[in-house]
């Protein structure tokens, strides 16, 4: 297999091929990095939007768009399947990488992430790349500059030349795309944080409701994880037993079961102050090969329509 970030330039090559079609813009910075504008500046797109989601797990993820209800509204849903849950999800796909640059804030996801192998999950999975390209997804309200690019470069020990940073707001078409294709990584990830061995994870298979695009980004930020929290779907197959399965889905149908922007202000959007184990999946099934299927927690779709405003 080639490196994380090889893969994930060559999507970047298709992004910018496309670029009209996928409507998004490419900008190059005094460096010669490349920032990839998929949804600030611009609206943002589904097609950008799934494209995204691929580049941010290195092309070992198939993304599509399906179309069910909420609450019997008709709404685009995102599913995501990949055979390489640890490196697709975990090493690439998690937003790990928190950018504060002279003003400038972001949170960063994609395969740039293993070039500095920093998080406890590349030690886990054992796991870290060196390679010619870095690719790094920004979750942003402004579009990365040239300083950015450079710390990007310094960490990851890559040329400016050779950065690319694709940039998204929350609220964003794009945006609420890319949220609802990370169901899966939400339930590896949780699951590996209750103690399970990421390796024994086979494949992993989420979709989720994309959520109308709001007006500001702490409104998108609460929509988006309302999606996951309330109304996503995984399925995982694994190869090891474990007795805290009932664990991983999200607590937000049992301790709040409103829309959770309530929840946020009341913490002032200060992240830290809610449980860890709101920030999961709703229903969950994890087959054991050889052994028992489980399913646990559930959708509510009551409460999506609320957050939704159907």
């Amino acid at each position: 297999m080639d490196s994380l970030n090889r893969m994930a330039t060559e999507l970047i090559d298709e992004a910018i091929d496309f670029a009209d079609e996928l409507t998004i813009d490419v900008h190059a910075l005094d460096g010669d990095a490349a920032v990839l504008d998929f949804g600030v500046e611009v609206p943002g797109a589904v097609e950008a939007g799934m494209l995204l989601a691929e580049i941010q797990t290195a092309g070992l993820a198939t993304v599509q768009s399906t179309m069910d209800t909420v609450d019997g509204a008709p709404l685009t849903h995102v599913e995501l399947a990949t055979d390489h849950p640890a490196l697709a999800l975990l090493c690439s796909q998690k937003g790990g990488w928190e950018l504060a640059v002279d003003g400038f804030e972001g949170l960063g996801s994609g395969p740039a992430r293993a070039l500095v192998a920093e998080e406890d999950a590349f030690q886990r999975i054992g796991y870290r790349e060196d390679a010619d390209f870095a690719v790094l997804a920004v979750e942003t309200d402004e579009l990365p500059d040239e300083a950015v690019a450079s710390r990007v470069a310094e960490r990851t020990g890559v040329p400016e030349t050779g950065v690319f940073l694709p940039s998204f707001a929350t609220a964003s078409v794009t945006g609420s795309v890319v949220a609802a294709a990370r169901a899966a990584e939400l339930a590896v990830f949780r699951l590996t944080e209750l103690g399970y061995d990421p390796v024994s994870v086979l494949s992993a298979s989420g979709r989720a409701p994309v959520a109308p695009v709001a007006g500001d980004e702490a409104t998108a930020m609460a929509r988006t994880t309302d999606a996951l929290a309330y109304g996503s779907e995984v399925h995982l197959t694994v190869d090891e037993p474990f007795d805290r399965f009932e664990e991983v889905p999200s607590v937000a149908a049992a301790e709040y079961a409103e829309p959770l922007e309530g929840v946020f202000e009341d913490v002032d959007w200060d992240f830290a102050e809610l449980p860890v184990e709101l920030f999961g999946p709703a229903a969950v099934t994890i087959d054991v090969v050889g052994d028992d299927t489980h399913v646990v927690g559930g959708t509510r779709d009551d409460v999506l329509a609320e957050s939704f405003g159907l």
